[in-house]
């Protein structure tokens, strides 16, 4: 089974129904496997997932990363770019760095605007 995130935008109410929607399922014995990433508006979606961010996801997804040093290196990009790309997509869920490693942990990501 591929592992999946589900990117939104959308509000605090928003994710809160999605919250108690996965909790009530747990109460009632369903296995709930599910990760969400919201954002708050389109541009905050679109300023963390920019071409090159996606570009070193599925990077790291192919093969993780020892270092942020040596995943610049192999990406051929400057370490600081590399650097803050890390930092903004690990806070965003979609990236994981344990012990300097950096691995991204899933197979796909969708994305979810409502109108």
């Amino acid at each position: 089974m591929s592992k999946r995130v589900k990117v939104h935008v959308g509000t605090l109410g928003e994710m809160g129904k999605r919250f108690v929607s996965a909790w009530r399922r747990l109460e009632h014995g369903e296995k709930v496997r599910e990760r969400h990433v919201t954002f708050p508006d389109l541009p905050a979606m679109l300023n963390a997932l920019t071409p090159k961010r996606l570009e070193l996801l599925r990077d790291v997804h192919r093969a993780p990363a020892s270092s942020v040093k040596a995943l610049a290196v192999r990406l051929g990009r400057d370490y600081k770019r590399v650097y803050e790309d890390v930092e903004t997509l690990a806070a965003s869920g979609l990236l994981q760095r344990e012990d300097g490693r950096v691995s991204a942990p899933y197979d796909a990501i969708t994305a979810e605007m409502r109108l």
